[in-house]
């Protein structure tokens, strides 16, 4: 007969470690004033930008009006206004492959329009950067259009961050892919703007750009986020925790017994609040990365403890007479080693991830390690002792309402 390990020796030093954890982590939200919110949860002024050096520049003096736009690889300048022909002239990046081919081919085309190259002419134009930002309008000052090169060097989060420093403000700063993207989104509280949102914005361009060069940087898209509007997001990430909490415990109950569904969800906030712990006191930024990771996990957490309590259920059917506290380490360590590798094996793919990427997706790859090692022990010491406590709490009242019946009787 397999070994019974007696996991309920240590069900009381375990969950006084739980809440030291959980204490630690609402202490450091208390000292350090808060999460460190990212650009998800902080009204102010959104600057979305792309570090690419400028691969040329265009300037319009021509009759009527001229815009230019991208999309799919392909550059559009759009001629309009009274007294000229309308008309949207077209270049794709497979009709003219090399910068030098696509300037001469808009100069020829285009009357009024002046193309300066600033980079090598044997640029590929599968290489440029397309502003999501409307169709801007050309005239006498210089539009830039940038380039990204295959290979280019990578640009980390932390550097971003450095050059904002001499900002002197609150700024978030979020990655928008890999470092060799070189795509962030840069965020100022709104009570840091003090001059106005273009200001501020030319401010963060200028910084930018002094740091890391003079035409390396594009601006994506700007725009200004009230504090309506985040409040609404942070409250609709309460509402959802809240929500799927109240569901697990409602399908619990449902399959199980109401003492089970009180364990798992007891166990699956423990969860919750280790990560939000581990958050308060490494300063990561808190946002939708966050939220996605400790939502993952309770989904994750709570199909363990589900496996564990149907183990229970069925062992009660079997030991009819085995006490209960016999029964939960019986249970236990029959799946122990389906809980070890199933969460190992997932924690491999969240280490790779953790090792491979950089930004926000290494932070919800730490955040699901330390997520995955919280759902075993909660499984084990949490979900398990809280179902134990309940069940002894119900021995006493049965047995204090059974001395209760036999002294009236008598």
């Amino acid at each position: 007969m397999k070994r019974i390990v007696p996991f309920s020796r240590y069900f009381l030093p375990t969950a006084i470690a739980s809440i030291a954890i959980i204490v630690s982590g609402f202490v450091a939200y208390g000292v350090f004033g808060g999460f460190n919110r990212g650009v998800d949860f902080q009204a102010g002024l959104i600057q979305e930008v792309q570090f690419a050096p400028t691969a040329f520049s265009i300037t319009w003096d021509g009759k009527g009006a001229a815009t230019i736009s991208f999309n799919r690889n392909t550059l559009y300048i759009v001629i309009t206004g009274a007294g000229v022909e309308n008309k949207t002239n077209a270049f794709a990046a497979s009709d003219y492959p090399t910068l030098d081919a696509l300037a001469q081919a808009m100069k020829s085309q285009i009357d009024g329009l002046s193309v300066d190259i600033t980079a090598s002419p044997d640029i590929n134009t599968q290489w440029l950067v397309y502003n999501a930002q409307g169709s801007p309008q050309l005239g006498a000052t210089p539009y830039s259009v940038h380039y990204l090169a295959p290979g280019s060097a990578p640009i980390s989060i932390a550097t971003v961050r450095e050059a904002m420093t001499s900002l002197g403000q609150t700024v978030a700063v979020q990655s928008m892919g890999l470092d060799t993207d070189r795509h962030f989104m840069i965020r100022v509280e709104a009570k840091g703007i003090t001059e106005g949102q273009a200001v501020m914005a030319d401010k963060i361009n200028s910084v930018l750009q002094g740091y890391f060069g003079a035409g390396q940087v594009i601006i994506l898209r700007s725009d200004f986020v009230g504090s309506r509007f985040s409040k609404d997001l942070s409250d609709r990430a309460a509402w959802l925790v809240g929500l799927s909490t109240i569901i697990i415990m409602l399908y619990c109950s449902f399959r199980f017994k109401f003492q089970y569904a009180v364990g798992m969800v007891i166990a699956i906030l423990h969860d919750a609040l280790i990560m939000v712990a581990y958050v308060s006191w490494s300063r990561m930024e808190f946002n939708t990365i966050t939220i996605a990771a400790i939502m993952t996990i309770l989904g994750y957490s709570i199909n363990d403890k589900i496996v564990v309590f149907d183990r229970i259920r069925e062992a009660m059917r079997i030991y009819p007479d085995d006490p209960f506290v016999t029964v939960l380490n019986r249970a236990i360590t029959e799946t122990l080693s389906r809980t070890f590798i199933t969460t190992f094996t997932t924690m491999l793919a969240a280490l790779f991830l953790f090792v491979f990427t950089s930004g926000s997706m290494k932070d919800f790859a730490l955040l699901m390690l330390i997520g995955l090692i919280s759902s075993i022990y909660s499984t084990i010491f949490v979900a398990s002792s809280v179902a134990n406590l309940w069940q002894n709490l119900k021995m006493k009242h049965d047995k204090r309402k059974a001395a209760l019946s036999t002294a009236a009787k008598a």
